[in-house]
């Protein structure tokens, strides 16, 4: 089932974006993983669901299709804007899974600031800045049409 047309941003969001392989892709690119090979590799993907998946991600815009950046016959995939956008999404569900799915001393990849080497932290902020939760939020749903 599509949800394309819904009137949730989240639903239509998931569509594009809710595989996990679509997610596991995107969090490869950020990681400068950018060849079919390299992803392949590193994702343990068949080839024909890899290829759907890029396929898909590259017509949504999420990635592009690019020269090698060795100068090779190959081409690679990068992030659009439209899928750098993507960034606080695959930090939420990071900090999401070092919360809640890693014992107290496992180890586990982090995700640090390039400036300071520290883990970066992510945080949902009002209009003024001011830090909130689902609790000091709601959804405005889209009025029903009148019969």
């Amino acid at each position: 089932m599509s949800h394309r047309q819904a009137e949730c941003p989240v639903a239509r969001t998931v569509d594009v974006i809710g595989d996990r392989w679509s997610l596991l892709i995107i969090r490869d690119a950020f990681d400068g993983i950018r060849r079919f090979s390299e992803l392949q590799r590193n994702l343990g993907l068949a080839k024909n669901i890899l290829a759907t998946r890029l396929r898909e991600l590259v017509a949504q815009g999420i990635l592009e299709i690019v020269p090698a950046a060795d100068g090779s016959a190959y081409h690679e995939y990068a992030l659009t804007d439209r899928g750098r956008e993507l960034f606080a999404v695959i930090v939420a569900l990071r900090k999401w899974g070092e919360a809640h799915l890693f014992d107290e001393d496992e180890p586990h990849s982090a995700l640090l600031d390039v400036e300071t080497g520290r883990p970066v932290e992510l945080q949902v902020t009002n209009a003024a800045g001011q830090p909130i939760s689902a609790g000091d939020t709601f959804v405005r749903k889209v009025a029903a049409a009148p019969a």
